[in-house]
């Protein structure tokens, strides 16, 4: 599993289109194509040419960035904590997921009242059972879709 990088690879993988939701997070996805074998010139390719976006992703595997906007978790220690819950999660699916470009994004914040401490084991209980059920919902889609 590949990790995103630079801006351009973010803003490809959240144009791609949400994929699943949970009160908190929201997967995206850029399904990526594989690239052909042999470059052909300009006037030789049949079919369209490949997009700029999947430019962006060098090696045809699964991506993965983590957006923990400081809006929703203002604390750094929280933000930190958050992303390394989403990569250890997403280890977890990795071969489940498609080939494709992923991020996580935080959408809300988890309620400071509640979760006193930025690295409490009961903020980070609830934030990896909230990523489980974000990867679970988005590795049935597929099997989903080809049944009906």
């Amino acid at each position: 599993m590949q990790r995103l990088k630079t801006r351009p690879q973010f803003q490809a993988a959240l144009a791609g289109g949400t994929v699943s939701r949970t009160a908190h997070f929201a997967l995206h996805r850029l399904t990526l194509t594989r690239p052909t074998d042999t470059p052909l010139a300009p006037a030789d390719q049949v079919g369209p040419a490949p997009s700029q976006e999947q430019a962006l992703f060098g090696l045809f595997d699964v991506w993965l960035g983590a957006m923990v906007p400081k809006r929703w978790a203002r604390r750094a220690v929280t933000r930190n904590a958050i992303k390394r819950q989403i990569y250890n999660v997403s280890e977890r699916f990795g071969d489940r997921l498609p080939v494709a470009a992923h991020v996580v994004r935080l959408r809300s914040t988890f309620d400071r009242k509640q979760f006193i401490s930025a690295t409490s084991e009961h903020l980070k209980l609830a934030v990896r059972q909230e990523l489980e059920q974000l990867f679970e919902r988005a590795t049935r889609l597929p099997t989903q879709e080809t049944q009906a």
